[in-house]
């Protein structure tokens, strides 16, 4: 079940890690305090189902920390992980009553919450929040689309070296290496990218072989290189790569 946040119930938006890549990134002074006197956080541990598919959505939100899975589901119960939702990210959509998929905790997970009604009444009074979600949406269909080129055309190594690059680049500091947790299992990675479990834990160990990554306890992973890692993703340096 989750739970309220009452630790988070007083952080002052300036402080918010997400702060300035967040939906709110755009919003300053009143703008920005209207939003805080409509928030409110909610932690969820790994394994916890956030939203359900077709679920009536009363809110949407913000990932402050943790990652979640996005999953769709067919008539006959199969399932496929179709994204991933990492610091930053937004859950929900204004306009848009119930949820098209299923929101998963991969790690613990808190969401910075508003109601879906004020923040649609919000979006309408001030055009520069509609702009950045816009902004941001635009994003998602250009990441959509390059995974997309991830699941169809790359080798098994590149698609592994994408994911652990997508990974890195949200790590919480640029200090070297760059250190990050895995948020998913490897039998999870391996759904996500279409490989089996075994391929997805050869690729790590050839990889980290081959000094591009190293591994610290059980889901750890180390970073000297990010712009190697990348190349090996079969992707260039000038944001080709989905964050």
């Amino acid at each position: 079940m989750s739970r309220i946040d009452l630790s988070l119930a007083t952080v002052d938006c300036a402080a918010c890690p997400i702060r300035h890549r967040a939906v709110c990134a755009s919003c300053e002074g009143e703008d920005l305090a209207r939003l805080a006197a409509m928030k409110s956080y909610r932690t969820w541990k790994a394994g916890e189902t956030i939203v359900l598919e077709g679920q009536a959505l009363s809110f949407v939100a913000s990932v402050v920390e943790g990652c979640a899975t996005l999953t769709r589901s067919l008539e006959d119960g199969r399932m496929q992980m179709v994204g991933l939702l990492m610091p930053s990210d937004f859950v929900g959509r204004p306009g848009r009553t119930t949820a098209p998929y299923e929101v998963t905790a991969a790690t613990k997970v808190t969401l910075c919450m508003f109601d879906r009604r004020a923040f649609e009444r919000m979006m309408t009074e001030t055009p520069h929040l509609a702009g950045r979600l816009l902004e941001m949406s635009l994003d998602e269909l250009d990441a959509a689309r390059d995974w997309m080129l991830v699941l169809g055309r790359k080798t098994a190594r590149e698609k592994v070296a994408t994911l652990l690059a997508i990974i890195l680049r949200r790590a919480p500091t640029a200090a070297r290496p760059l250190r990050a947790e895995l948020p998913l299992t490897r039998e999870a990675m391996a759904a996500y990218l279409g490989l089996t479990i075994e391929t997805v834990s050869r690729q790590m160990t050839a990889l980290r072989k081959d000094g591009l990554i190293r591994l610290d306890g059980a889901r750890g992973i180390l970073c000297e290189d990010l712009a190697a890692l990348i190349a090996e993703a079969g992707d260039d340096g000038d944001g080709a790569l989905l964050t």
